[in-house]
């Protein structure tokens, strides 16, 4: 079973609702529609999100690997969405620092012959 944050959420009147975040599953399929919906956004792609439940409740998500958050307008959710983009910043890889490649040392040339003077 997959651990998940959950802290108590300042966002919510209700002290005992709690702020979970998570991956996405498959289950939040209908109820990431409705956020996009509610948020004027287009549908999400299938494709890994984080997402932010208050109290159970789906209230902003963030794809993995970049795009666009989406968040309940009518609830709260700035807080939420910036969360997300610790979380998403947490997961992602280091950054990959360029490969600095030694040159080998090639081995002297040999002085050119001397030119001898043909005499002719």
């Amino acid at each position: 079973m997959k651990r998940v944050a959950t802290i108590p959420s300042r966002s919510s009147p209700n002290p005992a609702a709690t702020l979970t975040i998570r991956m996405a599953v498959s289950a939040d399929s209908e109820a990431l529609g409705r956020l996009a919906q509610l948020d004027a956004a287009p549908r999400p792609a299938p494709a890994p999100m984080l997402v932010a439940e208050v109290g159970g409740e789906l209230r902003a998500a963030l794809p993995l690997h970049g795009g666009r958050a989406l968040a309940d307008p009518f609830r709260p959710t700035v807080e939420l969405v910036a969360i997300l983009a610790e979380r998403r910043r947490q997961l992602a890889p280091p950054p990959r620092r360029p490969v600095r490649r030694r040159r080998l040392r090639r081995a002297p040339r040999p002085a050119p012959a001397p030119a001898h003077a043909h005499r002719g």
